[in-house]
């Protein structure tokens, strides 16, 4: 019988594959790991890296000495990364035969690592599949290609298209805008297709050189791993056409943010019937639980859909982004809307995560909530009709701060997701915004520069 690593080293050789690049997620979601020989790798099957490495903030800095130091062993030990077979990617970008390989994270006595974004995912999905239970989701993501930037002093521009000239103006769905970059959409689908990734549409955004790809319904696990692959290859391939590709919630000033939008429902293993859909075609009880655990939940768990500072910009005030947890039917000023789908079909799309949600842990807060809701049986307020967007009744927290201490509060966010987890990741996010406040912004010089 065929072992799970005999597959991979067949897959590695079929392709002459020579480079491997292994890797993990951190809990911004920034690719951890290393680069090995292909004959190296077949003969590790895996490698270890400090368990440090989750603990290290978007700049590179660690967390307190005194936090440090609870969660992690003294001596800074290694933990112990095996491949997943199932979440092998060619690197198309790459000069030598290459590929990319995911790897699941350990400790010596092979126990999963409570800080890994990707253990955390698979803890959730493990709470559905005891119940017979299996999530589908469908995530899209919206991102900016700008001009290359190398001063972050200066704000972003449009990029150039095919036209010579950058974008100016609102144009959502325009056909020949997305045509402007042509040339950089053809390399991202051929390489998509080579990774084997489950692409759907390329939509033009609101913003200027907005787009949004979708992606076909599926496995969470599987399209968190093609999430993170497909944020390498877009920047892989913006950096190819001398443009910049942004996955930042709010990157441009007075344009919209840029989001995570999540179709979630959940299916009978057994049958693989929809069972947010009666026999009779309605809504059922646990599709009402489902979303009133989402209203309940997200907004204690919303550092993990709002992560960073930036994030918060996007739920201010008229940037066409819900800013509550209001659901309706077809509603998109709502943060939870359900779109019209027949029995089998039928979801609800999650608007409120940003784009720049790690991609492991955004899937599993959004599942998480709904979960609790089923479970718990949470009733879900009357649907919203018309415009939602001005509606405060299920507002959320306004800035990280505030997100923060709510879930550092959430019994329910330690029970489910861990208390190692939780500290560590309030502990990582906080580390961030201090080197964030330290930052003297160019509207404080603009306006307080001498005038007070």
């Amino acid at each position: 019988m065929t072992s799970k690593l005999d597959q991979l080293t067949s897959w590695l050789k079929e392709r002459k594959i020579t480079e491997v690049e292994c890797l993990i997620s951190d809990l911004t979601g920034i690719a951890r790991g290393k680069i090995s020989p292909t004959n190296k790798f077949l003969d590790e099957k895996g490698m270890r890296l400090p368990e440090s490495v989750l603990l290290q903030t978007v700049t590179g800095d660690y967390v307190e000495d005194d936090i440090y130091y609870e969660l992690l062993d003294e001596a800074d030990i290694d933990m112990f990364c095996r491949p997943d077979e199932n979440a092998v990617f060619l690197v198309p970008w790459a000069i030598e035969p290459t590929a990319m390989v995911i790897h699941d994270t350990f400790d010596k006595q092979g126990n999963p690592i409570e800080l890994s974004p990707r253990n955390i995912l698979k803890n959730v999905l493990k709470l559905y599949a005891a119940k017979g239970w299996k999530p589908i989701v469908a995530p899209e993501m919206e991102f900016y290609l700008t001009k290359r930037n190398s001063d972050p002093d200066f704000p972003l521009e449009a990029p150039m298209g095919r036209s010579g000239r950058p974008e100016v103006g609102r144009q959502s769905f325009s056909i020949d805008a997305a045509n402007e970059f042509d040339p950089l959409f053809e390399d991202v689908y051929d390489w998509c297709e080579l990774q084997e990734l489950d692409l759907d549409t390329l939509i033009h955004e609101d913003g200027p050189a907005q787009m949004e790809i979708n992606f076909r319904h599926g496995d969470a696990l599987h399209l968190a791993d093609q999430i993170t692959v497909f944020k390498r290859t877009m920047r892989e391939a913006a950096l190819k056409h001398d443009v910049a590709a942004t996955f930042m919630a709010k990157p441009i000033t007075d344009q919209p943010g840029s989001a995570m939008h999540i179709h979630q429902s959940v299916v009978d293993v057994e049958t693989g019937r929809n069972l947010f859909s009666n026999e009779d075609g309605s809504m059922s009880e646990l599709f009402m639980h489902h979303i009133g655990g989402l209203q309940k939940y997200i907004p204690e768990l919303l550092p993990l859909f709002a992560p960073n500072v930036n994030s918060f910009r996007r739920f201010l005030p008229d940037t066409s982004a819900p800013v509550n947890v209001e659901w309706g039917e077809e509603n998109r000023t709502v943060g939870l809307r359900v779109p019209e789908a027949g029995p089998q079909n039928r979801r609800v799309e999650n608007r409120l995560a940003g784009a720049d949600a790690n991609p492991y842990l955004v899937l599993a807060a959004s599942l998480l909530c709904g979960y609790i809701g089923m479970l718990e049986g949470i009733q879900p307020s009357a649907p919203v009709k018309g415009r939602g967007y001005e509606r405060r009744n299920l507002a959320l927290p306004v800035t990280i701060e505030s997100a923060l201490e709510r879930m550092e509060a959430c019994k329910d966010a330690e029970k489910y997701l861990g208390e190692k987890f939780v500290r560590g990741y309030v502990a990582v996010k906080r580390a961030e915004h201090e080197n964030y406040k330290r930052v003297i912004s160019s509207w404080e010089r603009e306006f307080l520069l001498l005038s007070v």
